[in-house]
């Protein structure tokens, strides 16, 4: 049984090519592009990791990670931060919330952030 990740991600691009080198890797990918979508869609599907972005349309990454974390239905899942923003508060903010990582998007290529994945869901 493939392991289901959620990219939240408004960024087309980015939120594509990580899709398709997951989906590549063997992972059941499902795709939100901002944070309400990222909330239904994580309540639908149940997914077993969550790449969430912080900057998104209505309501942002740190909003979606306090719902997830208030729901006892969601509450367990593991969430990895990709974000631009990479300011020691965000990241501190990120983590108290409870991402279990926080990647900065610059630092980072798909390779090592698939990698960072599966490391996890291990």
């Amino acid at each position: 049984m493939a392991e289901k990740i959620l990219v939240v991600e408004d960024d087309k691009f980015l939120r594509e090519l990580i899709s398709r080198k997951l989906s590549d890797e063997g992972f059941d990918i499902t795709q939100a592009v901002d944070g309400e979508d990222g909330i239904e869609k994580i309540k639908q599907v149940k997914p077993d990791l969550i790449l969430l972005d912080l900057i998104l349309p209505s309501i942002d990454g740190f909003e979606v990670l306090s719902r997830i974390k208030e729901d006892p239905s969601v509450a367990s899942i593991p969430v990895i931060i990709l974000s631009n923003l990479g300011q020691k508060e965000e990241i501190e903010k990120g983590l108290s919330l409870g991402a279990v990582d926080f990647l900065i998007k610059a630092h980072f290529t798909p390779g090592e952030i698939i990698d960072k994945i599966k490391t996890l869901l291990k």
